[in-house]
């Protein structure tokens, strides 16, 4: 009950936050920013069923997908996707399709591979993937990680670095808490803690 309203508390604060300042068109073209390519809500997934999406060299993501898949479930899927390209890029920030407090918990996660200097190498895989939550403007998408198949490499050398990571073992739950803005788009506003128990 005690997680049903934490749950409820933040869709609440996802879909009924302040309200966005209006658009104001400027003289030149403005600079990309926070949240500008998600894809839009009716765009859906292609089909049910297993997907591989080529992350970057030598880097992909299994995304199994639900029958019928909801189109918000693609939000959660372009931040996975998004978060790893930067990571394999060895960018130091990720913030497409995010809101600010997500963007900084984003670019914050990219930026410690960089400062380590590892990218990431095999295949991850995002299934279980559901909308658990909806209430207007607001909604928390779960999804479960397995990335026992990927290994982090040293930037420098391109060898798997020793020990590897304790995370990449099990798989792990990850869940968003997103909001649609008044232009129609939905963008991940933070994300939470998943109390989601994943298994292979």
């Amino acid at each position: 009950m005690r997680s049903a309203a934490m749950v409820l508390c933040l869709l609440l604060a996802a879909g009924c936050a302040a309200q966005e300042r209006p658009y104001r068109p400027k003289e030149n073209a403005p600079a990309a920013a926070v949240g500008t390519t998600p894809a839009a809500p009716e765009e859906r997934p292609s089909s049910s069923g297993p997907e591989t999406i080529q992350v970057a060299d030598g880097l992909k993501a299994r995304v199994e997908w639900p029958a019928n898949p909801d189109p918000l479930l693609k939000v959660m899927v372009d931040q996975y996707v998004g978060t790893r390209k930067a990571v394999a890029e060895r960018r130091r920030t990720y913030k497409d399709g995010l809101e600010l407090d997500a963007a900084v918990q984003a670019s914050e996660w990219v930026e410690s591979f960089a400062t380590e200097g590892w990218s990431m190498r095999g295949v991850g895989r995002l299934y279980n993937l559901r909308v658990s939550a909806r209430v207007g403007k607001g909604a928390q998408i779960d999804a479960c990680v397995d990335e026992s198949g990927v290994r982090m490499v040293s930037t420098r050398t391109g060898k798997a670095v020793s020990p590897q990571p304790e995370w990449l073992r099990t798989p792990y739950g990850q869940s968003v808490a997103a909001r649609r803005g008044d232009d129609g788009v939905w963008r991940i506003r933070t994300y939470v803690p998943s109390r989601e128990r994943c298994t292979r």
